[in-house]
């Protein structure tokens, strides 16, 4: 009989672990991403964001926003995290930059900073659990909410969207295949797919 965690770490899609689907992992493709600075109670900032991104700043602890292939996380008071799925206007960084600089804010591409993936399935909150001490019950941590926490050793930027329920996880490329193989086994009892790459969520 077949090891049913033969495999397990693999990046190629298919089943791994146990023979039910608890989970479904999947890279995320970030086309470009962002970091955002400056004081949102400044009207020009948040305007400006908003002309050249076509996002509102999600301005309550642990928000999100999005349009489109857009997502806007918060990450501070005064700092946030925008993350393209798609093509980005990349060739018009620096007009962007000058603009929230004009703006009191400031504007870094952060774009080969990090990688991520999805984690869904009836037993992702399960996995998340055992390598994460932040309380991810929907009470605790609703559709639409994102928090920084560690998974294992590694620093983890954590949202969680509402349909269908799902996780987006995004880690330092440095901490890369370190997490990914965490995942892999911590989803192996419960069995999971690894589906092909998708635009973030």
């Amino acid at each position: 009989m077949a090891d049913p965690h033969d495999g397990v770490g693999s990046t190629q899609p298919g089943h791994y672990g146990a023979a039910t689907t608890g989970v479904v992992l999947a890279e995320m493709s970030v086309a470009a991403a962002w970091n955002v600075q400056g004081d949102p109670s400044h009207a020009s900032l948040i305007d400006a964001v908003q002309r050249w991104f076509g996002v509102t700043l999600p301005l309550a602890p642990g928000g999100t926003t999005r349009i489109g292939a857009l997502t806007a996380l918060w990450l501070g008071p005064t700092s946030w995290l925008l993350i393209a799925g798609n093509a980005s206007p990349s060739n018009e960084f620096a007009a962007m930059r000058d603009a929230l600089n004009d703006a009191g804010g400031a504007l870094f591409d952060v774009s080969a900073s990090r990688v991520g993936w999805t984690l869904s399935g009836p037993r992702a909150a399960d996995v998340l659990a055992k390598g994460c001490p932040l309380d991810v019950h929907p009470r605790a941590f609703p559709a639409g909410a994102c928090a920084q926490s560690v998974y294992g050793h590694s620093n983890v930027l954590i949202a969680r969207h509402p349909d269908p329920p799902a996780f987006t996880l995004l880690v330092a490329r440095s901490f890369a295949r370190d997490m990914w193989h965490s995942l892999c086994v911590a989803s192996a009892p419960y069995g999971f797919d690894v589906a092909a790459p998708a635009a973030i969520r």
